[in-house]
């Protein structure tokens, strides 16, 4: 016969492996544990809230990358490397500048304006579209703009982008950047650049195929994030076509420069 102390135990161990399995839940996905205890309407309405009003919200952000003199083989320049935007976490306003201006020639031998509409397609990177133009003399020219920008494995912040101008011509263009901390001020940044070209444009004096290649090493102080003067070596040289008729227009295909200059940004 069963006494009571058993008959309560058993008793309690039902109750427990009932209360058990009417509780118990499939295991839910990272981020939707609210969407077992709130209505669904009411879950929407307030993610749509939250989308609003930290995700909508309108900033700017402006950045002088290389204000810098370069010494350029005895033949100085003045470059300015420049970039902002105008928007929201989903949709933004992108312009880029990049001026060289040539002090023992007294002319600009670059100046291009970009205004690209920019639009989030991974965690860390932007699709960005829209127009390019060229104010060299003699050689204006506009182009179509498609291209990426972002931040790739180990922190290397990549710009790449395909140009197509109003007469066809399709040149290709990939950046890439890495800061290396030294200390939390002292920082080196070593900087590449490559440009392609599918056809030769003899009038601007573009190769096909590889065209341009530049490398560079800056070691910049920020005295504060916003402001930090820099010193370094740039290397740069013509490839290719592209090398053949800078000789045939007298010019250097190759020049290292030693370079100083000041990062802003605000």
């Amino acid at each position: 016969m069963t006494n009571a102390p058993t008959i309560i135990a058993l008793s309690l161990m039902a109750v427990a492996a009932s209360a058990s399995a009417s509780f118990a839940q499939e295991p839910l996905a990272a981020g939707e544990q609210a969407a077992a205890y709130w209505d669904p309407k009411a879950l929407a309405a307030s993610r749509a809230a939250v989308r609003k009003e930290h995700g909508a919200g309108v900033s700017y952000y402006v950045l002088a990358d290389r204000l810098e003199y370069q010494s350029n083989d005895g033949s100085p320049a003045l470059l300015f490397d420049g970039q902002g935007w105008w928007g929201s976490d989903s949709n933004r306003v992108w312009i880029k500048s990049e001026i060289e201006y040539d002090f023992s020639a007294d002319r600009f031998e670059e100046a291009e304006l970009q205004a690209l509409w920019s639009r989030p397609i991974a965690r860390y990177f932007d699709v960005q579209a829209g127009v390019r133009h060229d104010f060299q003399s003699g050689a204006e020219r506009t182009f179509g703009v498609i291209g990426v920008q972002g931040l790739a494995p180990y922190w290397f912040e990549i710009d790449a982008a395909i140009f197509v101008s109003g007469h066809g011509d399709v040149s290709a263009r990939i950046e890439a950047e890495y800061d290396l901390l030294i200390t939390q001020r002292l920082i080196a940044q070593p900087r590449s650049e490559l440009n392609f070209a599918a056809q030769d444009v003899a009038a601007l004096g573009i190769g096909s195929g590889l065209s341009t290649a530049e490398l560079g090493l800056r070691l910049r102080y920020e005295i504060k994030r916003e402001l930090a003067p820099y010193v370094g070596v740039n290397w740069e040289r013509s490839v290719g076509d592209t090398a053949d008729f800078a000789r045939a227009a007298g010019d250097n295909p190759g020049a290292v420069s030693l370079v100083a200059g000041v990062r802003l940004w605000f």
